[in-house]
This record gives structure tokens, C-alpha cells and sequence, in this order.
């Protein structure tokens, strides 16, 4: 190969290698330009949004607060005390509520806990009210036992079943008592109702042994009966779950274990205990500010 065309390869090289150099250090420079630029918004955006947190906050500073689980609903920030029944509907009149007027409109404690003590003949149950999670209801069972509503009324339905069902294979685990109703109708309650609450849709099952909830006959129907679950129940997440028991589940359990007569098998289940369980009194103490729901993992058993 001739020198000349030597140079000439060598010059071409030195030439491509300066373009390549060139066009590097020309998109390091565009990129450094873009990280400025990107900064730049970055701090006018920060600086804009602490201007309107302190607008909109009276220039003070304003906490930062989780948003809300999209899987279970939050209290209401009122209780509303709908009547019962709906004026506007044309059903038949129901005998079976009692008039004790309403709770107060406003006022009800919205953090910690409080004891609903239920005495029977068989012993004494207590139940810790969620104030958090379900404010109205705790508020409405203080307010029917300050109206001695539920002294001397008897539970009136129990379902106790287990196992799977033979057609589908689903589980079966139902073990409830119902109690609240002053008539033991299943018909009966205060010529109110309240909507909905907690209902536990973040948990499985989302009745577990121990807790009480509210029963009711579609959303939003709440009077004053209400559910013990005194075994792991497999039910849909309809009902507001407001409380635990924290002593005394064994008396539900000693009613579950007698078993029922089959009144209600054809239409909701169970039947009448047949192991009678009367509340002799039932009375919801003080405010716990501090209390923490459903800390209590296993209930001490009742005192006859």
C-alpha cells in the first residue's frame, strides 16, 4: 500500500473520531440542559403547592392524613335517625316497634371505647363498643339501654351450623345468636332506623367468633337487634360490626351447644334457642378514651 493513501486513511479516521467526540459532548450538553429545566419546574411546582396548603389552611401547617380504605366504608360524620317506618312507604303499619323516641342528633363519641354490660339468667356478657368505627350504633344501643329497652327481653333466634353443603361444597359455618328484639318476633325494634357502618369487608371471615354485629333487612335498615358470632361465620360483609365480646362469650356458646326448635329453617335459619337466655339488664358504661377495639383476644368467661 502507498504512503499516500496511508495519510489519507489515517486523516479520514481523525476526522470521524473529532465528528464522534463532537456529537458526545454535544448531547451531554442537551442533557445537562433538560436536568436544569426539569429542576427548575420541580421547585416552582413544590413551591406552588405549599402556597395553596397554606391558603388553604389559614397558614398554618396542615398534616399529612391517609386516604381512606376503599374495602371498608367509614362512619358517617352524622347519625341520622331515619323513622321507621319510611312515612313515604305503603307498607302495612309494623305493631311490633316501639316508640322511645330518638337518640340525640349530635354529641356521640367518635374515638375509643365503652362496655355494654348484658346480665342474664345464664351470666354476665360484656361487650367493648368501637366508638371509631361505628360511632351511631354505639351511640343507639347507649341510648335504648338508658331507656331500659332491652331489660327483660329474651335472644330469639340461634344458627348453628357447620360444615359444607352437599350440592355446592361451600362451607356452611354459621354460628349466630340474635338478640334485641323486646316482642322475640324477629319483627320487633324502635320506630327508628340508622344506616350502616363498619362493615368488614377487610377481613376473612368477616365474622369471626367474638365479634357482635347488627342485623338488619337490607343496607341502611339498623334498629336494635343484633348478632353474637360465637364461632368463625361465613356470612357476606352486609352487617355493621361494632363491637367485641370481652367477657362471656361462653354463655353464647353453652345456647349454640343446646341447639334451637328449626322455626325459622325454611326462611333465614335456625329457630329458637332451646336453651332460654333472658337479659335481666343491660347498661353501657363510661367512655375509654384510650381503649383499643378488639385488643382482647380471647374472652374471659362469663360470672353467673
Amino acid at each position: 500500500m502507498s504512503p499516500t493513501k496511508d495519510r489519507q486513511r489515517a486523516a479520514a479516521r481523525a476526522r470521524l473520531e473529532r465528528e464522534m467526540a463532537e456529537r458526545a459532548a454535544a448531547a451531554s450538553r442537551r442533557r445537562r440542559r433538560t436536568t436544569i429545566i426539569a429542576s427548575a419546574v420541580g421547585v416552582v411546582a413544590v413551591l406552588c403547592l405549599v402556597l395553596v396548603l397554606v391558603i388553604t389552611s389559614g397558614g398554618k401547617k396542615k398534616t399529612p392524613t391517609a386516604a381512606p380504605s376503599a374495602t371498608a366504608a367509614a362512619a358517617p360524620a352524622a347519625c341520622k335517625w331515619k323513622p321507621n317506618p319510611d312515612p313515604s312507604a305503603s307498607a302495612a303499619p309494623n305493631t311490633d316497634l316501639k316508640d322511645v323516641g330518638t337518640p340525640p342528633a349530635s354529641g356521640e363519641p367518635r374515638a375509643g371505647t365503652r362496655n355494654m354490660t348484658i346480665n342474664t339468667n345464664l351470666g354476665t356478657m360484656v361487650i367493648q363498643l368501637d366508638l371509631a368505627k361505628a360511632p351511631c350504633t354505639a351511640a343507639s344501643f347507649t341510648y335504648l339501654a338508658e331507656k331500659h329497652f332491652f331489660d327483660n327481653t329474651s335472644c330469639h333466634r340461634l344458627v348453628n351450623n357447620s360444615g359444607a353443603d352437599p350440592q355446592s361444597g361451600q362451607a356452611k359455618d354459621f354460628h349466630v345468636l340474635q338478640c334485641g328484639d323486646p316482642t322475640g318476633t324477629g319483627k320487633g325494634g324502635p320506630k327508628y332506623q340508622f344506616d350502616n357502618e363498619y362493615v368488614p369487608t377487610d377481613q376473612r371471615p368477616a365474622y369471626p367468633a367474638g365479634v357482635v354485629a347488627m342485623a338488619n333487612s337490607g343496607p341502611n335498615t339498623n334498629g336494635s337487634q343484633f348478632f353474637i358470632v360465637f364461632g368463625d361465620t361465613i356470612l357476606p360483609a352486609d352487617y355493621t360490626l361494632f363491637g367485641t365480646v370481652v367477657q362471656g362469650l361462653d354463655v353464647a356458646k353453652q345456647v349454640g351447644a343446646a341447639g334451637d326448635d328449626g322455626a325459622f329453617a325454611q326462611d333465614a335459619g335456625g329457630g329458637h334457642p332451646k336453651k332460654k337466655i333472658t337479659f335481666s339488664t343491660v347498661t353501657v358504661g363510661p367512655v375509654d378514651p384510650n381503649g383499643s377495639p378488639g385488643a382482647t383476644t380471647a374472652a374471659t368467661p362469663s360470672h353467673s
